[in-house]
């Protein structure tokens, strides 16, 4: 109870500052930009790569493959159908992912496009997509319904991930992306040979609660009722502007500064897809320099958000519709 307790807070709070740290350092905002040459001689980017790296430690499942695969391509990509499948996803043969953010919002949101990952059991293929499992259990207009079945798929997913590990860390292979080139395989499991290996330290020292922390700080904001859930699950919907009639793919959430504090300013999710490499401390800064592009106001209720994504969801992005802005 202690420990579920602690994770809830300051834990959440905690392993979503690292993980909005270390995304400001994949967008080359965290380091001084002035400096390409850092102590004893480290040049700029073997630092942000290190630190993106050693930065993702100690975790349960982590974040640094996503942010070194998926999280610049989801920039690139974002809204486009055709880098949105999950089929396409786990069987690309690129070394990054198309759009990295499919991997979560496959449990909340319409995706066009078939599904995956895929398997082939002797003659007969199979898919096995735990997101698309739990988001077909939706019901719309049942919020509460729809709640727990998002819970039962992340929170289940998360945790086949650090067995994921363990298999990638052992065989040197993430067959859940069979096409990848090996590169993007070796250093897989590079990454998880050293996770794996963190977390078998911690679990000598600190015993299973430990990892059970680790475990449910990683995963607790991100699920309702958490305040930074609301965030999370709206930072990419389809709603539409009052004024224009256009569709938005990007949101943010005001909520207050103590919001902003707490999420440590990935609640300016709109901002950041428009100026991606502002540091996240100036992030709310933009809705003064430009507040004919932001909405007004602070007093987003994070509770109703949450009661109404999960009441009716929407496509990713903008996807069912014809015009971006």
């Amino acid at each position: 109870f202690q420990v579920g307790l602690l994770a809830l807070f300051p834990g959440s709070m905690f392993s979503l500052w690292t993980l909005q740290i270390l995304h400001d350092c994949l967008h080359g905002s965290l380091l001084n930009k002035g400096r390409q040459k850092f102590l004893f001689g480290i040049k700029r980017k073997d630092l942000q790569n290190s630190l993106l790296f050693w930065g993702s430690m100690p975790s349960a499942f982590g974040y640094y493959l996503y942010l070194k695969y998926g999280h610049l391509t989801h920039h690139k990509n974002l809204g486009d159908e055709k880098s949105a499948s999950l089929k396409q996803l786990f069987e690309s043969d690129q070394k990054e992912f198309e759009d990295g953010d499919v991997l979560f919002v496959a449990h909340r949101m319409k995706l066009k496009g078939e599904v995956g990952p895929r398997f082939n059991v002797g003659k007969r293929e199979i898919t096995m997509s735990i997101s698309k499992s739990g988001f077909n259990a939706w019901k719309e207009g049942r919020p509460i319904r729809n709640a727990l079945a998002f819970v039962a798929s992340f929170m289940y997913e998360r945790f086949m991930l650090i067995i994921n590990d363990l298999v990638v860390a052992f065989t040197g292979r993430n067959y859940f992306f069979p096409n990848k080139p090996q590169e993007f395989h070796d250093e897989c499991a590079k990454y998880c040979r050293c996770a794996v290996l963190v977390r078998g330290l911690l679990l000598k020292l600190a015993g299973w609660k430990s990892m059970l922390f680790l475990y449910l700080s990683e995963t607790l904001w991100s699920i309702p009722p958490h305040p930074a859930c609301a965030m999370f699950v709206t930072n990419h919907g389809s709603s539409v502007d009052a004024a224009t009639g256009e569709c938005i793919p990007s949101s943010s959430t005001y909520a207050g500064r103590w919001y902003s504090i707490f999420t440590l300013g990935t609640n300016y999710h709109c901002e950041h897809h428009d100026f991606p490499t502002i540091p996240l401390h100036r992030l709310g800064e933009l809705r003064k320099f430009a507040p004919d592009f932001y909405r007004k106001g602070t007093n987003d209720n994070v509770f109703g958000i949450m009661k109404k994504v999960f009441a009716r969801p929407e496509f990713y992005a903008c996807m069912d519709v014809g015009i971006l802005v």
